[in-house]
This record gives C-alpha cells, structure tokens and sequence, in this order.
C-alpha cells in the first residue's frame, strides 16, 4: 500500500487491520511521526513500544527481527518504533521478511520513521507491492491543510475551535502537527473539553495556557542557527535558557525550516531565482511574508550539498535529545553552536 498525508486518514484504517510493516518517510518528519503516533493509536492492541535506532540495525540487521519475534517481559504484545535516517532499516527489513517467509513466525508491527527517505527509495521499493506493508510519504504541509488538521484534533478531543483560533495555533507551531497536537491537548485539558462533553475554546482560553507564538518563541533562535549568525548566537541561546524553551521543540522547528529550504532548492533548481517565484509559488512553499527576508538569505548558505550534510546532523541531535532528557539543553547548545559555525562558511 501507498500513502500521502492526503490520503493517509482514509487509508491508515485499512493498514492498521491488514499490515503489519509501515515505512513513513519524506521531509517532513514531524508530519510522518505524528502519522506513526496515530497509526499505533489503531493497532488494535500494539501493546509495549520498543524503541530502535536505524543505526543500530544497519549495524546488525538479524535485530529488528529477534525484537520484533520476542515476548515482552509479562508476555504481553509489543510493536517496534525504528527512527531511521535514509535507507539504514532496508537490510534489517528484507531480513525480516525473509526469515517471515521461511517459517519464523509471526512478528510484531514495526513502524519505521525515515527521514531523508522518500517513497523512491530502497526500502519503500522494497515494501511498497506487499499486501502486509504501508509506505506513507510525507511533503512539508501548508497552512490551510494544517489548520485543518488542527480543527481535526479539536474535534477528536471535544473541542469547538474556530478557523481563526485553529489558524494561530497552526503558525504558532511552525506548521508542526506535533506541536500543534500539544496545544490542542492542553487547551481541551484547561476547557474540560471531552468527546462525550465537548466545550468552546475562545481566544483567552489559548492566551490562559501560554501557547508560544513564532514572534516570542523559536523563530529568532532558528534563524540565526540557519543564517549563520555566529555574533547572535551565544545570545539567542542565553534567551533560550532564561525563558525556558523545549529544547525538542526547538529543534523541531530548525528541522522544518531546514525541510523547507530543501524543498525550496528542489524547486528552484542549479539555475533558478528565489526572486522569480510568484505569490502561489510561495503559498505552496510555506513562506510567509513576514519570514521572506530569512528564507532567501538562509538559502545563500544552504547549497544542496550543504543541506545533504545537514540532515542526519539534525537527526542524529534529535536522538541525543530524546535519549538523555536531562542534558538537552546543553546538547542542543553544543549541536546549535556547530550548525551555526557550519552555515556561516562560504
């Protein structure tokens, strides 16, 4: 089966009753993990969650199937979440199947997020003709599919939210589902919204928790990290520390505008002119006016090459992140300082 983040909501019913392996891959990341996040939601029972590294199992491919063919310790279901750069789950995949094939017994669901993958690549190859396997492949979203979304969530949490309200929230987090799946839990959860009891939500009520604006949040950080701002830096980091942001979050928002550059320079090509995109052109490539002047001075210092090196930087930052919680501030300081350094050679 094969999927996009259009047809994805219709389709993930059907993968979750008849597939067992899913490969969510393309540039944008936030939007492929959200997708594996509601994809476990309808396993109809995906039991504990255990973790892998794509790198660990390019190192040893029998992995995924030993974990993924185990009991957990009380004997209960389990599924495997592989975050994975590019191809590094393909061997550990076809051995997967391969063992399948030959009578090894039933496996549990894997779901593997891979950024720098697309649906063109080995490992969607691989998978993409099987009738036991989902390939969804995701494109950085606009802003009108992800206020949609956002009145989705509403919706599924009993939540009255106007377009305008669903609007901010979408900017507020960068055009990041996750994020924005996070304000929306916290704005049900401060309205005792529920399915069975839903409430309204007004603007004060998205004011009374404190949802974090582009403006006083991460933009400033994000772009002087991309445009190579080494005199900014040690500066915007400090404001980091003083007001307490989400280090993951943060990086978050870097990995989408570094997704969007990417998407960008696709467009544009070797020979093309950011000056010669017209206003759709823009809309569809989700720069806003008010970010314009960034995204081409960041695109003088992010070649494709330069982007290529970029990404399993940013990934590899990602899983420091989420392994050692308690370091993530001072990790991500260090990770920030060298893209920094990066960005601003010529």
């Amino acid at each position: 089966m094969k999927a996009t983040q259009r047809d994805y909501s219709s389709a993930a019913q059907r993968a979750a009753r008849d597939c067992s392996i899913f490969f969510f891959c393309g540039p944008d990341e936030a939007g492929a993990a959200a997708a594996a996040g509601k994809m476990v939601e309808l396993l109809d029972d995906p039991g504990e969650r255990v973790e892998l590294s794509g790198g660990d199992l390019r190192k040893d491919p029998a992995m995924l199937g030993d974990e993924a063919r185990s009991s957990s310790l009380f004997g209960d279901k389990r599924h495997i979440y592989v975050r994975a750069s590019g191809d590094e789950a393909h061997d550990a995949l076809k051995t997967l199947i391969e063992t399948g094939e030959a009578g090894a017994g039933e496996a549990a669901p894997v779901l593997v997020v891979a950024t720098s993958a697309t649906d063109k690549s080995r490992t969607a190859k691989l998978l993409e003709k099987r009738k036991d396997a989902l390939v969804a492949m995701f494109w950085p979203p606009d802003l009108a599919s992800v206020t949609g979304t956002v009145r989705q969530m509403a919706d599924s949490a009993g939540l009255k939210l106007g377009g305008d309200l669903a609007e901010r929230i979408a900017r507020a987090a960068s055009l990041d589902v996750r994020l924005a799946q996070s304000e929306v839990t916290k704005l049900a959860l401060y309205c005792d919204a529920s399915p069975q009891s839903p409430k309204p939500a007004s603007a004060e009520d998205l004011d009374a928790i404190g949802a974090a604006t582009d403006e006083d949040g991460f933009m400033p950080v994000v772009n002087a990290v991309l445009g190579g701002e080494v005199n900014h830096i040690n500066r915007e980091l400090k404001r980091m520390r003083e007001h307490g942001m989400n280090p993951v979050g943060l990086l978050l928002a870097i990995e989408r505008r570094a997704a969007q550059l990417a998407q960008i320079a696709g467009q544009l090509g070797s020979r093309g002119s950011f000056d010669r995109l017209d206003r759709g052109q823009k809309a569809q490539l989700g720069i806003f006016f008010r970010d314009e002047r960034d995204i081409r001075s960041q695109l003088t210092r992010w070649h494709r090459r330069k982007l290529e090196r970029l990404t399993p930087k940013l990934v590899e930052l990602h899983r420091q992140l989420l392994s050692n919680s308690q370091a993530a501030e001072m990790l991500l300081a260090q990770g920030l300082i060298e893209i920094t350094r990066f960005a601003a050679r010529r």
